[in-house]
């Protein structure tokens, strides 16, 4: 059942089962936050078990593009389309999100970004990438790093 987040209550519901679940929430809700007030869209996430083309998608840009295979299990994923890019958001249960912004007409913004929610180690998977840190109200320090797509999907 799809589950809209609230940024001004920020809930674990979905997400009790990461170590991190409190701060995930943050995370989860902290993107929320952006396309409310960016876009005035509502961030809707699903349990991973409804939302398998997103994860796949996601999955496969990731093999394809570095070779990354993410070994915490996804916990929700959302599609986002907005002014023609397509955004993917996977949340996983190490607290790990991973959001995939891919413009549908050209490729003139194409990435893959990976933010670690507060308290979480870097995934072995993820060692190699240098993660900056954002403060946020929601979601206490977050560490993201990303990555370019050069291929098409």
């Amino acid at each position: 059942m799809p589950y809209t987040v609230d940024f001004d209550t920020v809930s674990t519901d979905g997400l009790e089962s990461s170590p991190v679940a409190a701060a995930l929430a943050g995370l989860r809700a902290h993107e929320a936050r952006y396309f409310k007030n960016k876009y005035d869209r509502d961030f809707t996430v699903e349990p991973a078990s409804k939302a398998e083309a997103t994860i796949d998608r996601v999955q496969r840009i990731l093999k394809e593009e570095r070779g990354i295979v993410i070994s915490s299990p996804p916990l929700e994923a959302t599609t986002l389309n907005v002014e023609n890019i397509r955004w993917d958001y996977v949340f996983y249960e190490s607290g790990l999100s991973i959001n995939v912004l891919y413009t549908l007409d050209a490729p003139t913004k194409r990435a893959v970004g990976f933010k670690l929610s507060e308290g979480m180690d870097v995934p072995e998977e993820l060692a190699s990438f240098k993660f900056a840190r954002q403060k946020s109200k929601l979601a206490g320090t977050i560490r993201g790093s990303y990555f370019v797509i050069k291929n098409e999907y």
